[in-house]
Order: C-alpha cells, then sequence, then structure tokens
C-alpha cells in the first residue's frame, strides 16, 4: 500500500496576492514575539480564526477539523487540513504544513513538528476546548502553559494604518449595500428580496475594489415588523406593508476583517409615537458619537448614554451595549471583548482603535411604537477626536422610504 504520511508540504502553484504587505505581517509578529518574550513563552500555538487570520493572512474554513498557526522566535507555521490541499499555504504569507486524515491527531503531531516537546506554550483560553486543551497538554509536553488570549486581543485592539484602510473600504462597501436596500424597499416585496440585493451590491463592490481577495461570508440581515426586535434576527420572507418599521443591517467581509451599516426604515410612512421613539435613538447615537474621544473609558461612555436615556425614561428598552471593536472579526468567530461599550469594560480609548456607536431600543409588539430602533456608525479614534467613517445617512428624513 502507498506509503500514508503523518503530514507533508503541498507548496502548490505560487503565493496570493495578500489583503497587506508582508510587511505587515511581520510588524504583526515582531508585536507578539515581544509578548512572547514578555510572558517567556517559546511557542504560541493559536487555533482561533481571528489571531491565525490576523498573524498568517489564511482565513481557515473548518468543517469540524481543526487548524492552527504555531509561532517561535524563529519559525511561523499554518497547520491545515490535507481537504483544503494548496490553497492555506498560498493564502498565508509563512509557511504552511498539512496535516492527514489517515490516523486520529494527526493535527497535534504537526503542531509539535515545530513547537517540539517541553516548550513554555501560549494557547488562547478564548477558543481552545477542554478536549483540545487535553490534547495539547498529552502531545505537546509543555514544561508550562501561559494563556495568550489576553495580551494577543489587546495587540489586536491598536490598528495599523494598513489596516484602517481596510476598514475605511469596508464600511464604504457596506455604505453600497445600504444605498441597494433602500432603493429595494417597496410595499409587497419580501425581506429575502430585499437582503439579496443588498448582498449582490456589496459582493460586486469587493470584486471591484479587491480583484485578489477571496470573496466569503458577506451577508444582509433586513428585518421588518416584529422580526426588528432583536439585532440579530434571521431574514424571512415576511412581506413587507405600509407603515412597517424596518432594520437595515449589512456586513461585508474582505479577507477576514468585518463591517458594518445598521439603520432604522419605515416604508412608506412612520406614525407619531414611532417618530418618538426614533428620534430619541438618534439623538442618543449622536450622543454617543461625541463622547468617543481618547482618553474616555468604555464604561464612562456606558454610563452617560445611560443617564442620556433614564432623562427620557427610555432605558428600560434598551437591549444590549452600545459599540463594539472592528477589525478582524466575524459572526462565528472573535472579536476584541475588551473593547465594548458596556458598565463592566475599562478600557480607556486610544489613537488607532476602531469602534462603533450602534444605540438599539426595542418596544414589545402590541405598545405604541412597537419595533427594534438600531443606528450603527463605525469610528476610528485620532489623538484629536474621532473619525466617522459610515456615510450613509440616518433618520427619519432619508429613510422612509419605499
Amino acid at each position: 500500500m502507498t506509503a500514508r504520511p503523518e503530514m507533508y508540504r503541498f507548496h502548490n502553484g505560487e503565493k496570493a496576492p495578500l489583503q497587506f504587505a508582508v510587511s505587515e505581517y511581520e510588524a504583526r509578529l515582531n508585536g507578539l514575539r515581544k509578548i512572547m518574550a514578555e510572558t517567556g513563552v517559546t511557542a504560541a500555538v493559536f487555533t482561533s480564526m481571528h489571531n491565525i487570520s490576523y498573524y498568517s493572512g489564511f482565513t481557515y474554513c473548518a468543517f469540524g477539523r481543526p487548524y492552527g498557526m504555531v509561532v517561535t522566535a524563529s519559525e511561523a507555521v499554518t497547520i491545515s487540513a490535507g481537504i483544503d490541499a494548496g490553497q492555506p499555504w498560498r493564502r498565508s504569507f509563512c509557511d504552511n504544513i498539512t496535516y492527514t486524515d489517515w490516523q486520529r491527531d494527526n493535527f497535534w503531531r504537526a503542531i509539535k513538528s515545530v513547537s517540539g516537546a517541553g516548550a513554555v506554550v501560549g494557547y488562547e483560553s478564548d477558543h481552545l476546548t477542554l478536549m483540545q486543551k487535553a490534547k495539547l497538554e498529552s502531545f505537546l509536553e509543555p514544561s508550562s502553559l501561559v494563556d495568550l488570549y489576553e495580551p494577543t486581543m489587546r495587540q489586536r485592539m491598536g490598528k495599523s494604518a494598513a489596516e484602517l484602510d481596510m476598514i475605511r473600504a469596508g464600511a464604504a462597501v457596506a455604505d453600497v449595500g445600504g444605498f441597494a436596500i433602500r432603493d429595494a424597499v417597496k410595499e409587497g416585496v419580501r425581506e429575502i428580496d430585499v437582503a439579496m440585493a443588498g448582498r449582490d451590491a456589496m459582493e460586486l463592490e469587493i470584486a471591484k475594489r479587491f480583484p485578489d481577495a477571496e470573496y466569503r461570508d458577506s451577508w444582509v440581515w433586513f428585518q421588518s415588523g416584529i422580526n426588528t426586535d432583536g439585532a440579530h434576527n434571521p431574514v424571512t420572507s415576511r412581506t413587507l406593508q405600509r407603515g412597517d418599521i424596518l432594520s437595515l443591517n449589512t456586513f461585508p467581509m474582505i479577507s477576514g476583517y468585518y463591517t458594518a451599516l445598521e439603520r432604522t426604515m419605515f416604508v412608506g410612512e412612520v406614525d407619531a409615537e414611532s417618530l418618538k421613539i426614533w428620534e430619541a435613538n438618534v439623538a442618543a447615537h449622536e450622543y454617543g458619537i461625541s463622547l468617543l474621544q481618547p482618553g474616555a473609558s468604555c464604561a464612562e461612555i456606558t454610563s452617560k448614554i445611560n443617564a442620556f436615556f433614564e432623562e427620557r425614561d427610555l432605558l428600560q428598552y434598551r437591549t444590549f451595549g452600545y459599540g463594539h471593536s472592528f477589525g478582524v472579526l466575524s459572526h462565528y468567530y472573535g472579536r476584541e471583548a475588551g473593547l465594548e461599550l458596556r458598565e463592566d469594560i475599562d478600557t480607556v480609548l486610544e489613537p488607532g482603535m476602531v469602534i462603533s456607536m450602534e444605540p438599539m431600543l426595542t418596544i414589545a409588539d402590541g405598545q405604541p411604537g412597537a419595533g427594534g430602533y438600531r443606528e450603527h456608525d463605525i469610528l476610528i479614534i485620532h489623538e484629536d477626536g474621532n473619525e466617522n467613517i459610515t456615510k450613509y445617512p440616518y433618520g427619519p428624513e432619508f429613510n422612509v422610504v419605499g
């Protein structure tokens, strides 16, 4: 029988053009190696989509298989399954090892071929399951373990100039999807029809702006009526009716970088009670944007917006935090949890951070003004204030449509 190896290198074709220069990834690894030196880590073993994408350029599709990246003082290697053949190597700026399915746990054998046994191993507590952590300990026999979840998250919080350009482009693509949705809204059409119009417009725009990219996972959540009560409610075939409250949500994905646009809309007309809630949420949105300044803490900003809603007897209708980080993130992998506008987050805003402002109020069905009201802009923190990179207009003047 043909020999079946545990792992091999399948460097098929030429390296693909990545969305960032090799120097960008080298700078990220330099930052990581500084973290490793400070914490005594000799082999960083990453298993999450967000860190593997951030440090290598490769965004994996798991389908039940583990993927990884190992970084030492001298090596950086992505670890991928044979089902993907040469694509992970082409999309990694660094080396790549393919592990085979011929025997269980070849993934960990491939990891060990880079890390060696007995290393001080850095891992991610926010991603590694109990089962995989046990296998890490069994196969790698680390002399000790160091959790790199928080220091790598904090490294990702500060965006480079190249990242900021990518995020600006993503926000512009989200706006394109928003305008396509606005044009598609009419009485009698289905949520799914409107959502497809926004998604198609964004994917075409991404392909135009980034001809060398991989295209994946751009989507739209477009909700109407009672379906607007949750921020992440899925699209349905509900038919739009005159006077319906609508929630526009566009989410383009470019090389692991996700951005978003969210707006309240109404079909044809808006009643007085709904307009009152909508205008209050818009006012909170504008107030929140003004608070996103360097030196302000997430908790402090949250407290001030809470007081704004409390004064208007609306705080009880708030359903989640007021904003979060943007960068390498998605609905199915991580984000920088230390940069969220919540009462229990003390992170202080610094230049180079990217954060959303997205207040939402939900009024229960059957009550005056029923529905979910949400506005969402993305802002870059600078030395002297913030830069709003979302350009699609918010509020009643532009968003009573169809």
